[in-house]
C-alpha cells in the first residue's frame, strides 16, 4: 500500500525522524535512542516513511540504515512553493499598510 507523503509527514515524530536523518544516515536503533517510544514504534514510523519513498534503506554488513531521500523532499518542497508564494505577497501587503499607518502617526 502506497501511503500519502502528506500524512506521512503529519506525523510529529515522523517529521523529527526525517531531521534526524537529514544530515547523515542513521540505523533504527541509533534513531530510537531519541525517542521515549518503543524500537517497535520507531520501526513503525520508518515504514511509512519508506512507503512514502522519503526515506530508503541502505544495507551495510549487518545494519541498515536509513537515509532521507531528497528528491522526494523536493516534490514536497515545489507543492509547498506556490502556498509560499501568496503568503509572501500578503505579508508584503501587511508590511506596506502597516509603514502608510505609521507614516500617518507621524
Amino acid at each position: 500500500m502506497r501511503r500519502d507523503v502528506f500524512q506521512a509527514i503529519a506525523d510529529p515524530t515522523r517529521r523529527a525522524i526525517i531531521t534526524l536523518i537529514a544530515l547523515h544516515a542513521m540505523t533504527p536503533n541509533a534513531i530510537a535512542e531519541h525517542f521515549d517510544t518503543t524500537r517497535q514504534s520507531v520501526s513503525k514510523h520508518l515504514r511509512i516513511l519508506t512507503e512514502c519513498e522519503l526515506v530508503s534503506q541502505k544495507q551495510q554488513g549487518r545494519e541498515i540504515y536509513y537515509q532521507l531521500e531528497i528528491n522526494k523532499m523536493k516534490e514536497i518542497d515545489k507543492w509547498l512553493n506556490q502556498f509560499r508564494k501568496i503568503w509572501e505577497a500578503r505579508f508584503n501587503q501587511l508590511d506596506e499598510v502597516l509603514l502608510t499607518l505609521k507614516n500617518k502617526r507621524k
